[in-house]
């Protein structure tokens, strides 16, 4: 892969195609506005942005292959040798916001960065991974999400991963996770080239068997105005996480990228409450206590780790 990111592209950008048609039938209205956007240094961007469907209230499948002449700080934090030099990235990024506040948002990232420091060999290496963020907990949908997440990476690898999505997706201020986790990787490069794709494929596969049957599930459920207003002082929580700790959104404001398609992660309604307390023994106080600390939803086959 190092040596053929054209393969990675036609991969991403096929997968892309793929799940806006998949959300576009599970919505069942509304469509993606597809734009194809040439870049600078014969990079290109193809934004896929789905808004005020009749399920989806906003839905982004954005790939960007991008060309700069520095290295952004967010994307060369772990390895600063390589600040500021020339790079080249590929990355798909996918992020889901229900109507339904039963129906769990949920985000995807696939991403290939190589770097190219003057008077060295050109470094590359990979990220990504998924993560559920629902407003009201289920256990049967946390324990499908991450099974599927274990079957999609085997036992060890999802052990990594899920610890790795845990520690990323926390919210240190609030000293609450973002939501129930999945899996995230980040510098790997595993076995070589070969694996390193393996890798996002396996990942890429497996988003929609995780995804869609929980939004299936939960997209016509009953709801009240007051658990709606719930979803939107939850969401408040999912913007603070992007706007203050993400290195995706981070990475791509630094790197000049399109502001219209890096916001686009963003809730299309959000708020905030001063001080607000959950009544006791309520589903959104049971949200706290019981989803938004990381824990085992499954666990691996014994002697499978």
């Amino acid at each position: 892969m190092a040596r053929d990111p054209a393969a990675l592209a036609r991969y991403l950008t096929d997968l892309q195609g793929r799940l806006c048609a998949a959300l576009e039938a599970a919505d069942g209205r509304a469509r993606f506005d597809r734009r194809h956007l040439p870049g600078e240094r014969g990079g290109e961007a193809r934004p896929c942005v789905l808004e005020e469907g009749a399920v989806l209230e906003r839905a982004a499948v954005n790939y960007s292959h991008t060309r700069g002449e520095r290295l952004p700080p967010a994307a060369s934090a772990a390895r600063p040798a390589l600040a500021g030099a020339p790079f080249e990235a590929l990355s798909l990024s996918l992020i889901v916001h229900p109507h339904n506040p039963h129906a769990p948002t949920v985000h995807m990232n696939l991403r290939r960065f190589e770097a190219h420091p003057p008077g060295a060999p050109a470094l590359w290496w990979v990220g990504g991974g998924f993560d559920l963020t629902p407003t009201y907990g289920y256990a049967e949908d946390a324990e499908h999400w991450h099974r599927n997440a274990l079957a999609a990476v085997g036992a060890e690898r999802y052990a990594e991963f899920k610890a790795a999505c845990d520690r990323y997706f926390w919210l240190p201020h609030r000293g609450e996770a973002r939501g129930v986790g999945g899996l995230f990787f980040d510098d790997w490069r595993g076995g070589g080239p070969a694996e390193a794709f393996a890798l996002l494929r396996a990942v890429g596969e497996a988003f929609l068997p995780g995804y869609l049957p929980l939004l299936e599930r939960r997209a016509h459920q009953p709801f009240t105005a007051a658990q709606r207003a719930f979803q939107r002082y939850r969401r408040g929580r999912y913007a603070e996480f992007n706007l203050l700790y993400d290195r995706g959104t981070r990475h791509g404001l630094e790197a000049g990228g399109r502001t219209e398609s890096i916001l686009a992660s963003l809730p299309p309604a959000a708020e905030w409450r001063y001080d607000w307390r959950p009544a006791p023994d309520t589903p959104e106080a049971h949200l706290a206590a019981e989803f938004l600390t990381p824990r085992e939803w499954v666990r691996p086959p014994a002697g499978r780790r």
